[in-house]
């Protein structure tokens, strides 16, 4: 950047330099030459012609005395007046003008340095007269004063470039400073160093800006990648989890089979036998068929088909199933909560509230399950409350993911899959709704989400 710069205002002074110094230059000696030569025809074919002779040089001393001028007349090899300011010019050697013109070169031009300056010379010849005519001017105070524009112009167009360069210079550090830097920060991204910001020590405001932009871009690159980290331990964890939970329903109904084929089993072993296979059979059911459930409500959104219900309703439904469960373990479930109505996926809903209550009471050794249904606002407010074991903080932000649970042994027994929490999750999020929780070791746990609020009278028009 800095070299073309330097290139085009280089070349920009350099034109301008020789403009100024052959092009005025050329226009300031060819003026002065006119001006003299105009002097020297004026006396040649007018002053001397219409002079007697012997007056000659008194008018040629006259002359020389008012215009200031170096005047010099000659005929042949003759010299009739020659002097300056109106004073005769002394000269062991008398000019031999006649040796600088001839008969095809009738005027000469030229040049010389004298105690008085430098003093411009004209020598013009009539062939026909055979006078010559020498006009000499010392520097005019114009022709000086031009030099000194010239002069002036031509220090003035080096400081510029000089100065152009030194301002290109600190304007080029200014435009790639920054773009190093950021050069240099996004290396450091690209080699695996995401943490690090991007900064600009400027104050245009587009680096600024720019810099602001990457940053904004690299945390987002910075997210994505630790997201797809977290999402492939999570699928790794996953496959894991999956297998092992596949393989031991299998080996124990491999292992009742194969007792099964024993022919000296008395029979009340062979039907407890054949139960367990049964039951570890169900389970192995549950399991594939909530791994299908998850994968239909993360990859097909249009699985959910809201309408509106009486969510009341639906919870005395549910809560109707369970209850022959929550009365074996001598629990009680309350849900006495007035109608309220909501638009969402009814028989979604029904598999939030269902593995909601169905947690709670297999966690809860006593006590109750209570279900609360408010309406706030535009939203109606479903939260279910028990008083089981609680759950350890720790625990509780990897509750909702697959296959995680706080008590593993326990679970399996209770023949749970594992993934409840999990179709809960998924379930609200294609509502667009979050469930939350919130428990204490020992006094237990609450569970709460939101659905959006509909009018009684808009389930009687659907």
């Amino acid at each position: 950047m800095f070299l073309t710069f330097a290139l085009f205002v280089g070349l920009a002074v350099l034109g301008a330099g020789l403009y100024t110094g052959l092009v005025l230059h050329g226009r300031l000696r060819s003026t002065m030459e006119q001006t003299l030569r105009t002097q020297a025809e004026r006396l040649l074919y007018q002053v001397v012609p219409e002079t007697p002779s012997h007056e000659l040089p008194a008018t040629l001393a006259l002359l020389s005395r008012v215009t200031g001028l170096h005047l010099t007349l000659a005929r042949g090899d003759s010299v009739i007046w020659n002097g300056q300011a109106g004073r005769p010019i002394l000269e062991t050697t008398p000019p031999r003008l006649d040796t600088l013109v001839s008969a095809e070169a009738t005027v000469r031009f030229y040049e010389r340095f004298t105690t008085d300056g430098q003093v411009f010379y004209v020598v013009l010849h009539d062939p026909a007269s055979g006078w010559i005519v020498r006009v000499g001017q010392p520097t005019p105070i114009w022709y000086r004063l031009a030099r000194q524009m010239e002069l002036t112009l031509v220090v003035g167009m080096l400081a510029a470039l000089v100065l152009a360069l030194l301002g290109s210079w600190i304007a080029t550090e200014k435009v790639t400073g920054p773009l190093r830097a950021i050069r240099n920060s996004a290396r450091n991204i690209i080699e695996g160093h995401f943490d690090e910001k991007i900064q600009v020590h400027t104050r245009a405001a587009e680096f600024q800006d720019l810099a602001h932009h990457l940053n904004k871009m690299s945390d987002s690159f910075r997210e994505k990648i630790a997201e797809l980290q977290r999402l492939t331990r999570l699928q790794t964890e996953f496959i894991g989890n999956v297998s092992h939970e596949v393989r031991n329903p299998i080996f124990s109904i491999g292992g009742y089979l194969e007792a099964l084929a024993s022919p000296t089993m008395d029979p009340e072993t062979r039907k407890r036998y054949v139960e367990k296979a049964l039951q570890n059979l169900n389970r192995l059911n549950n399991l594939f068929n909530d791994l299908i459930e998850i994968a239909r409500l993360e990859y097909r959104a249009d699985l959910i088909h809201p309408s509106v219900f009486n969510l009341q309703e639906l919870l005395e439904e549910v809560v109707d199933m369970l209850y022959p469960k929550a009365e074996e373990k001598g629990l009680i479930i309350q849900a006495e909560n007035d109608p309220v109505y909501v638009r969402a996926d009814r028989e979604r809903i029904r598999q939030v509230l269902t593995n909601l209550i169905d947690n709670a009471i297999s966690y809860t050794d006593e006590g109750y399950i209570r279900c609360r249904i408010r309406r706030r606002r535009d939203k109606v407010h479903v939260e279910v409350v028990d008083t089981g074991r609680g759950i350890p903080e720790e625990h509780l932000d990897r509750i909702f993911e697959r296959f995680y649970r706080v008590d593993p042994d326990r679970s399996r027994r209770s023949g749970g899959t594992g993934l409840g929490l999990s179709i809960v999750k998924q379930i609200l999020q294609a509502h667009g709704e979050a469930i939350h929780v919130e428990s204490t070791v020992g006094r237990g746990s609450r569970f709460w989400f939101e659905l959006p609020y509909a009018e009684a009278d808009e389930a009687v028009s659907a």
